[in-house]
């Protein structure tokens, strides 16, 4: 990842201007000292947190007074029913096809900041926007949706031949010691993923996109 992120940088112009540090999220506090940032963004990646409160924490810590926190969450939406046993599964593959401890409803998240100290600017599910097609499409192995020549590509390899043809190669790359043990267990977690997440798109119960852009009391 490091050396991925140095080259990144390379070709951005942005060698000496970037430090890329590794490091425990929910101790952000230890690692980078109180009042440390102007402003803190966080793209799908705080859902992983063993809790959301814990982690928003950090960051209001390493936050200086005044600075903004811009917060891309995956989140159950609204019309998510933990007592409706279809529901109730499609989180639970979320999980674990994708590393979560645990899904929480985006109002979870809203008291998580709030309890924090966090000022609310803005606030906004953007699945919800209206749009011809909708987030989940490379995931539907639907060619009809395809918009780029990657896109292409990316649909093919989702659909149900895609699947079957990636699950005998990670097979056989495993079987001859070319991939290791586990390679073909963490596909099939993937597939379980990319299928709960079109099903809960389909039904909105699921946002991979609820923004919200929030900022530390100045006082």
């Amino acid at each position: 990842m490091v050396v991925n992120l140095t080259i990144i940088q390379k070709m951005a112009g942005l060698a000496g201007q970037v430090q890329v540090v590794k490091g425990d999220f929910m101790s952000l506090a230890e690692q980078f000292g109180e009042n440390s940032f102007d402003a803190v963004y966080a793209i799908e990646a705080t859902v992983h947190a063993p809790s959301l409160q814990g982690i928003y924490a950090e960051i209001m810590k390493v936050l200086k007074p005044g600075g903004v926190f811009g917060l891309y969450e995956w989140a159950m939406t609204p019309r998510y029913d933990p007592s409706n046993p279809v529901h109730k599964s499609l989180a639970h593959e979320i999980e674990f096809g994708n590393g979560i401890p645990s899904m929480r409803p985006t109002s979870e998240v809203h008291d998580a900041l709030i309890n924090c100290g966090y000022e609310i600017d803005v606030e906004e599910d953007l699945a919800e926007r209206p749009d011809a097609i909708e987030w989940y499409y490379p995931l539907e192995g639907d060619i009809k949706k395809a918009q780029t020549l990657w896109d292409y590509f990316t649909v093919a390899r989702i659909s149900p031949a895609g699947r079957f043809v990636n699950h005998k190669f990670m097979q056989l790359l495993e079987a001859v010691g070319v991939m290791p043990k586990g390679t073909h267990g963490i596909t099939i977690a993937l597939d379980v993923a990319a299928t709960s997440l079109v099903r809960s798109g389909q039904l909105k119960i699921f946002t991979p996109m609820y923004l919200v852009v929030s900022r530390k009391p100045s006082a």
